[in-house]
C-alpha cells in the first residue's frame, strides 16, 4: 500500500518515535544552521523552528526537506528571492543544497525541516509508509482549519518549550494526509511501475512550483521542459495529462492570483499591477481578468471583493 492510497496513521498512539529539536527566531534575528559543528540539523530527527517579526532569517547549508507554514504575514523562501508564501498556504520543499527564509512584515511562521534520511525514518517508523513513498512531494497546499490549528499548537509548543514532539507529529500527520490526495494525479503519470509514475509526478511538480514562484517573469516551454527533463512536446502532453490544463493556462492563473493580491493592497495603479504580475500590457491583463472573473480589475478593486484567483 502506498502513501497515495492510504491515510497515514501513527505507529504508536500518543507518542512520537523520533526526536524533534526546536529554535525560536525573534524579530530581526538570524539563525544559521551549519552542517559543521554541533548543529541540530546535523543529527537524526527533525527540527521545528518558529520565526516571528520582521526580518527574522533562517539559513542552512544542509540538504534538507521542509514544511513551511506562515501563520501571519509572509515568508520568503529560497535564495532566488522569488517565492513568497502567504497566510493560508503551506509549502513542501525538496532537499536542496541549502535553504534561506526571511519573514516579511509582522510575520509569524513555522518550519519543520530535516534531512531526507530523517524524513524517511519519520514516515516509515511513525506512520508506516512504504520506502518507495517515504519522501515528501514538493507542493503548495491550501491550509484548512485543522492544519492551521495543529500549526498554532506547534508554534505554542516551540515558544513554551513543552510538548514539541507531539505537536510536530500532529502537523506532519495532517500534511501527509494532504499529500495522499495526489493519488489520482500520480495515476495519470506515464510509467510502467508506481515508482516511475511517482518520479514523473515529482518532476512535474517542480515545474508547477517554479511557475507559481516565478509567474511574473517571462517563461517559455523550452525552459520548463528542461526543468522537467523532457522534450518540449512531451512536456506539454505530460503536463496536460496530469493537471488537465496547459502550462500556459496554469501560468495565467498564477499571474491572476498574484494580481488579485496586489489589487487588494491598493498601492499600485492597474498598469503597474499588470506589469508586476507578468502581463505584457494592461489591456492583456484586463482581458484575462474579465474572462476569469466577469469584471474589470478596476471594478474588483472598487467593490473590495476578495476575489480568489485560484478558485475553480
Amino acid at each position: 500500500m502506498t502513501l497515495a492510497t492510504r491515510i497515514p496513521k501513527r505507529s504508536r498512539l500518543g507518542e512520537a518515535c523520533y526526536p524533534v529539536t526546536s529554535q525560536w527566531i525573534a524579530h530581526g534575528a538570524s539563525l544559521d544552521l551549519s552542517t559543521r559543528g554541533a548543529s541540530p540539523i546535523a543529527h537524526k530527527g527533525l527540527m521545528a523552528i518558529l520565526g516571528g517579526g520582521r526580518g527574522c532569517q533562517l539559513r542552512t547549508d544542509a540538504s534538507v526537506c521542509a514544511i513551511w507554514i506562515p501563520l501571519r504575514g509572509r515568508v520568503q523562501i529560497g535564495s532566488d528571492g522569488d517565492s513568497l508564501l502567504h497566510v493560508g498556504e503551506a509549502r513542501v520543499t525538496e532537499a536542496d543544497a541549502g535553504a534561506h527564509a526571511i519573514g516579511r512584515g509582522n510575520s509569524l511562521w513555522v518550519v519543520l525541516l530535516g534531512r531526507p534520511s530523517a524524513w524517511r525514518h519519520v514516515m516509515q517508523g511513525q506512520f508506516g509508509i512504504p520506502l518507495m513513498d517515504a519522501s515528501l512531494i514538493p507542493a503548495r497546499h491550501a491550509i484548512d482549519i485543522d492544519l492551521r490549528r495543529r500549526t498554532l499548537g506547534l508554534a505554542r509548543a516551540i515558544a513554551s518549550g513543552e510538548g514539541i514532539d507531539m505537536a510536530a507529529d500532529n502537523v506532519v500527520e495532517r500534511l501527509l494526509t494532504l499529500q495522499a490526495g495526489f493519488a489520482d494525479a500520480i495515476g495519470r503519470c506515464a510509467g510502467r511501475t508506481y515508482a516511475q509514475r511517482r518520479q514523473v509526478f515529482v518532476r512535474l511538480q517542480r515545474v508547477r512550483n517554479y511557475l507559481t514562484a516565478n509567474c511574473h517573469l517571462e517563461i517559455d516551454n523550452d525552459e520548463l521542459a528542461r526543468l522537467a527533463n523532457y522534450s518540449p512536446c512531451h512536456f506539454i502532453r505530460a503536463f496536460g495529462a496530469v493537471y488537465g490544463e496547459t502550462p500556459h493556462a496554469f501560468l495565467v492563473r498564477q499571474r491572476l492570483a498574484r494580481a488579485t493580491r496586489l489589487l487588494r493592497v491598493g498601492m499600485l495603479a492597474i498598469n503597474e499591477v499588470a506589469a508586476e504580475s507578468g502581463f505584457e500590457t494592461a489591456s492583456a491583463f484586463s482581458r484575462s481578468f474579465r474572462q476569469r472573473f466577469g469584471m474589470t480589475p478596476g471594478s474588483a478593486r472598487r467593490r473590495g471583493e476578495p476575489v480568489d484567483a485560484l478558485a475553480g
